[in-house]
């Protein structure tokens, strides 16, 4: 697997929010689709509460989208009877593209997916191989792991969970903790796919427990093998139980669709795609080339 520069600057990495929805016309909320570079999306949620005049818990937006890029997505502001000129939410730091009454504010995987166009620069390997390669991704998928953005710098955010977890303080976003709550859930769903594919299972239709109340729903033939990798985290299962979370399911494979790529130029290549939410470009990428950031360790 050769190596390529990845994200030497925003425009290298572009991703689109994909929703099914459009605003209705009326209601409480303004929807909002926000053009942004190089900011992530709490700063952009902190500036719309600050000019609106609104509390932050008033901002609703689907999903987290990376800051080292160039990205589009919707942000919902609670106004009940009040009107606002969109002047009012000009800022330098995001543009916005377009706007409209909506009847209910946005949460967290309202979007079915994001789209994705990747530039990918001194990557040195031929076009058929790269071609071959992406086509077996198309076939048959990629592991469908939480990435490491997910569990902060030098993971310090499942260093937190732990912390809060022994004081019996990891109870979710009211408590300002939901973040480290996240972390954890998906460091147990990526130990459950380690162990999924170590069986050699790489099948579309599987799914892993994202952890939370409920009985477990995994089939039979692996059910064994979840209660053993699960069974050292038991506190941080009752963790996640104790902080309401349901029990969720995640697919274990990852299959991309609406996949084109292009040589731009020697040594660069572009790749577009679309993932559905809660999936990260990274675990497509990682399938084609050990990923070297300008200013980070390789990926």
């Amino acid at each position: 697997m050769g190596k390529a520069t990845f994200r030497q600057c925003p425009e290298d990495f572009n991703v689109h929010e994909i929703v099914d929805f459009e605003p209705s016309g009326e209601g409480e909320h303004l929807l909002v689709h926000i053009h942004k570079r190089d900011q992530n999306t709490q700063w952009v949620c902190g500036l719309l509460a600050e000019l609106a005049n609104i509390n932050r818990r008033d901002i609703g937006f689907c999903g987290l989208k990376d800051r080292f890029a160039i990205a589009t997505q919707w942000f919902s502001l609670h106004l009940p009877g009040k009107d606002i000129d969109l002047s009012q939410l000009q800022h330098d730091d995001f543009k916005i593209l377009s706007s409209g009454r909506h009847n209910k504010k946005l949460r967290r995987g309202d979007h079915v997916g994001n789209r994705f166009s990747i530039r990918l620069r001194d990557f040195d390997i031929d076009f058929e191989q790269l071609s071959q390669r992406l086509n077996s991704i198309q076939q048959q998928g990629v592991p469908n792991y939480f990435a490491e953005q997910r569990f902060g710098w030098d993971a310090n955010n499942l260093v937190k969970a732990q912390q809060l977890i022994v004081d019996g303080r990891l109870k979710g976003n009211r408590q300002g903790t939901g973040m480290y709550l996240s972390a954890a859930r998906s460091w147990l769903f990526n130990l459950l796919l380690d162990q999924y594919l170590l069986l050699g299972n790489n099948s579309v239709e599987d799914t892993g427990a994202l952890w939370g109340r409920g009985r477990s729903a995994t089939g039979e033939s692996f059910h064994e093998t979840e209660r053993q990798v699960l069974e050292p985290w038991a506190d941080w299962c009752h963790a996640m139980e104790h902080a309401g979370l349901k029990q969720q399911r995640r697919a274990f494979i990852l299959k991309p669709s609406a996949l084109t790529y292009q040589q731009v130029q020697e040594g660069q290549f572009e790749l577009n795609f679309e993932l559905p939410a809660g999936s990260y470009a990274t675990a497509i990428l990682r399938e084609i080339a050990q990923l070297i950031r300008p200013e980070f360790k390789s990926l």
